[in-house]
């Protein structure tokens, strides 16, 4: 009897530790917060509000806004390789392209989806993972409960009617691309929330990319208003003529598409229609009305553009705003990470650009701004640099993740508690590999301090450029030949080649041309459509 007694009790015990236990596993996995990761492609820090600029009162940002006003703005958040694919691999690695294999996006091939990346981290404990709008890596997403992503025109998208892959079978949406994706996100939030689960959404917009096409109801948003020109509109180029001044990025390659000029119903559908529409786009073709001055078109061609492109942005901001929205609805505010951020900065104009891709300001610093009541005070600016590296290993450890995964990057929690390590990098190291295609910008690698620019363009020139961003912050002064910073160049070439070799990318300069010309393969298979367009803009007017 006693016995039975005894093992009767110990039962009990057992049930209610293993209950108790069970208790606090459930309280451990519902204090952990839930992450929202929202990434517009080609968004760029002129184009917010909270950055200030040229076009604040004009194109507002409100929502965008709020996530910096009650959370903390960063300043210095720069891009390691600025161009699409190979940020979007190296925010989800933690490592250099030189790591992840992700060098560039023509010829780049696809991304190696055998890698670990962060989502996947995120899944393995205990997170509802999802991804929605633009992923343009190639392979399928791992890592993630759901996705539904863009998988046309070389997974660039469509803005209207866009196909996407949900969750491996392709569907064509009908719609504008940028309330699709949020749609697609809420929903899957709706699921989410329900399971009791932390969750990670990761929204990532098509918008505000080429060929910035703005939902319809902005078509027009600013149509009798002349848009302020950057006060670098029309740079020169002096000091710079082999590298800033020989591109095919400038105010001169604007395609009739990026125009929304019509096309002649005398046109037919194929590679005849894609010669009309990208015609502007190479060497020697200028776009715009008859009778118009270079100065005139070159004015006209730039309006068009930014209107279009902050459209653009307007739907975004709207869309930010519905996830706020709805994360206020459910209560989810207090313990939600919200994080807004760009693959890498853009040129509205400025230097007479448009596009990414150089070591400049405009296309290196990303706009980044983190919201979670918990640890952030609201309205904090910070002025660190910081790189898309150091994502990975920052979100994980707001969500208490710990891992073993060698990661490049450095979480900077800390530094979102407003406690800056005294040991915190100084300087960033950058490279860029493609070329010559698309809009011909020469591979370089460089440093960035907060006080200087130091940049090595390689290919088949062989130039150094030096800018002094106290003095000189637009960066119109290449100063590389002024005998009074040759101690400061020395030191600086001294920091790069040792940041190469703490990223074990030390290699000889053939090395690098031998990236740049190795064709690494397509993004996708059978796109005829967009192997046209590469013939068409690759063939220099004779």
């Amino acid at each position: 009897m006693r016995t039975l007694t005894k093992i009767a009790c110990t039962s009990i015990l057992s049930i209610l530790c293993l209950s108790s236990c069970k208790t606090e596993k459930q309280k451990e996995v519902l204090e952990k917060p839930n992450i929202i990761y929202i990434m517009a492609d080609d968004l760029t820090t002129q184009a917010i509000s909270a950055y200030g600029g040229i076009y604040k009162d004009l194109a507002p940002t409100p929502n965008i806004d709020k996530v910096a006003k009650e959370g903390m703005l960063f300043q210095d958040v720069l891009v390691t390789n600025s161009i699409c694919g190979p940020s979007r691999a190296a925010i989800l690695t933690g490592n250099y392209s030189n790591i992840n294999g992700y060098y560039k996006n023509e010829s780049g091939g696809k991304f190696d989806a055998s890698q670990w990346t962060f989502p996947q981290e995120f899944q393995k404990n205990g997170y509802k993972t999802g991804l929605f709008g633009k992923w343009h890596l190639g392979t399928e997403p791992v890592g993630f409960d759901s996705f539904k992503y863009h998988n046309s025109a070389g997974q660039q998208g469509h803005y209207w009617n866009p196909v996407y892959n949900d969750n491996g079978n392709d569907v064509k949406e009908t719609g504008y691309a940028t309330n699709l994706s949020t749609n697609f996100a809420l929903s899957w939030l709706d699921t989410a929330k329900e399971t009791k689960s932390p969750f990670m959404l990761v929204l990532q917009y098509k918008a505000p990319h080429r060929p910035w096409q703005p939902d319809q109801k902005y078509e027009t948003l600013w149509e009798d208003i002349e848009m302020p020109y950057p006060s670098t509109f029309n740079d020169n180029y002096k000091g710079r003529e082999k590298t800033a001044g020989d591109t095919e990025m400038t105010m001169e390659y604007f395609s009739r598409r990026d125009m929304k000029l019509e096309r002649p119903k005398s046109i037919k559908k194929g590679r005849e229609t894609i010669k009309w529409d990208f015609y502007g786009a190479k060497e020697g073709e200028i776009v715009q009305p008859e009778n118009m001055s270079d100065e005139e078109g070159k004015k006209w061609r730039y309006q068009n553009y930014i209107k279009d492109y902050l459209a653009c942005v307007k739907s975004v901001d709207d869309n930010i705003g519905r996830v706020l929205k709805y994360l206020k609805e459910n209560n989810l505010e207090e313990n939600t990470v919200i994080v807004i951020t760009s693959d890498q900065g853009f040129y509205l104009g400025d230097h007479g650009f448009f596009d990414k891709r150089f070591i400049y300001e405009e296309s290196l610093r990303m706009p980044f701004m983190v919201k979670y009541p918990k640890k952030i005070k609201p309205g904090s600016v910070n002025e660190d640099i910081i790189t898309n590296i150091d994502f990975a290993p920052t979100l994980l450890e707001l969500a208490g993740i710990k891992t073993n995964q060698k990661m490049q990057g450095n979480s900077f929690v800390k530094i979102l508690e407003g406690n800056t390590p005294k040991d915190w990098q100084e300087a960033m190291y950058y490279h860029y590999y493609e070329f010559p295609f698309w809009h011909h910008v020469q591979p370089h690698y460089g440093i960035r301090t907060q006080k200087f620019t130091l940049a090595h363009f390689y290919y088949n020139i062989d130039v150094w450029e030096l800018y002094d961003l106290e003095k000189d912050p637009q960066q119109m002064h290449n100063i590389i030949n002024d005998a009074s910073y040759q101690p400061i160049i020395i030191d600086l070439k001294s920091q790069l080649k040792q940041l190469m070799v703490t990223y074990e990318n030390d290699k000889s300069l053939a090395d690098f041309r031998k990236i740049t010309d190795t064709d690494f393969g397509r993004i996708v298979d059978n796109i005829k459509d967009e192997e046209s367009v590469q013939q068409i803009l690759s063939k220099k007017q004779e």
